[in-house]
């Protein structure tokens, strides 16, 4: 999980959100925390809340005139209680006019304030989303994470499983690389796993007796990809000499699930062995994922219709 200074959350937005930052430069080190999140009922931005505090508070128009409408006292107490709250910023919106109790208070405090010229649904919708982006929390699995079939497939195994070579020849086959060894992923939703690939390691492939290869530069740009959500898990194992599959693997394939972030993404495992195709069978457990998540099973179906020829047979 990352954490934001006020001063990081400015600069990633900034521009996108036309902000100017005109009081409390000082608190410029104020920090955004995930479990801030959990801590207090709102959420970690919304519009001003005086009773239950957003950590960064959107002050728009009938913010504004709920203020206004408060005597004197009322309004300093008011607005020294939202600045004792120490929120990570205020942002005025529309690039109203900010009454200058509220930056007075907010250059006292060193509470940053910040003026947008967006409107407040704009402003709470982008934020909304950039903070969870930001403030998710984050994993680091090894592995080849590639899109094969607009699938979000990672493959893994022991080293010298063949991990590497399988992904160049799934590449040379039209599928897209990801990440190559240590792939990034971030819970962005409940149930949704984005993956992304470390600066350092974008477009590299590293294979053994190759060394490491720029796969852009090898097979152009629409061989790479910068991001995708993990949906399958495909597990290299090596076939061990003497080991066999028992009769309901064969019939089902050897399927489970890999918990990752508390959700549970399927997997399938892949016995390796000497003349076996594995790029064709990862296509295939591709596309067989690809029919069961739409109702279709190969194997139930199979199960079926062996149930069926039974109950036909004349009793004995």
């Amino acid at each position: 999980m990352d954490r934001l200074t006020a001063r990081q959350l400015f600069d990633s937005v900034n521009e996108r959100m036309a902000l100017r930052w005109i009081a409390g430069m000082r608190g410029e080190s104020r920090m955004l925390e995930p479990g801030a999140a959990h801590a207090r009922r709102p959420s970690l931005i919304g519009y001003l809340n005086v009773i239950y505090p957003n950590k960064v508070q959107i002050i728009g128009s009938e913010e504004l005139n709920f203020l206004d409408a408060m005597d004197s006292r009322q309004r300093w107490e008011a607005i020294h209680k939202i600045a004792a709250t120490r929120p990570v910023a205020l942002i005025v919106t529309k690039d109203q006019a900010v009454p200058p109790d509220l930056r007075e208070v907010a250059e006292e405090t060193d509470t940053p304030l910040w003026v947008s010229s967006k409107r407040g649904h704009e402003l709470l919708t982008f934020l909304q989303y950039h903070l969870a982006r930001q403030l998710a929390a984050k994993l680091t699995l090894h592995g080849v994470f590639l899109e094969v079939f607009s699938i979000g497939v990672l493959i893994t195994g022991e080293a010298g499983s063949g991990k590497s070579e399988l992904a160049l020849e799934l590449i040379s086959r039209g599928h897209r690389l990801v990440a190559d060894d240590a792939t990034e992923f971030t819970l962005i939703a409940p149930d949704v796993i984005d993956g992304t690939c470390p600066e350092l390691l974008q477009d590299l492939l590293e294979v053994r007796g190759l060394g490491v290869l720029n796969v852009r530069e090898m097979f152009g740009h629409m061989s790479v990809k910068p991001s995708k959500y993990l949906r399958l898990v495909i597990h290299l194992k090596p076939l061990r000499d003497g080991e066999d599959i028992d009769a309901l693997t064969r019939l089902t394939g050897d399927t489970g699930h890999r918990e990752v972030f508390d959700v549970q993404v399927p997997m399938i495992t892949i016995p390796v062995a000497p003349g076996r195709n594995i790029a064709v069978l990862v296509e295939a457990a591709v596309r067989s994922h690809a029919l069961k998540s739409k109702g279709i099973d190969p194997a139930q179906t199979f199960i079926d219709r062996q149930a069926h020829q039974l109950r036909r047979l004349p009793p004995w």
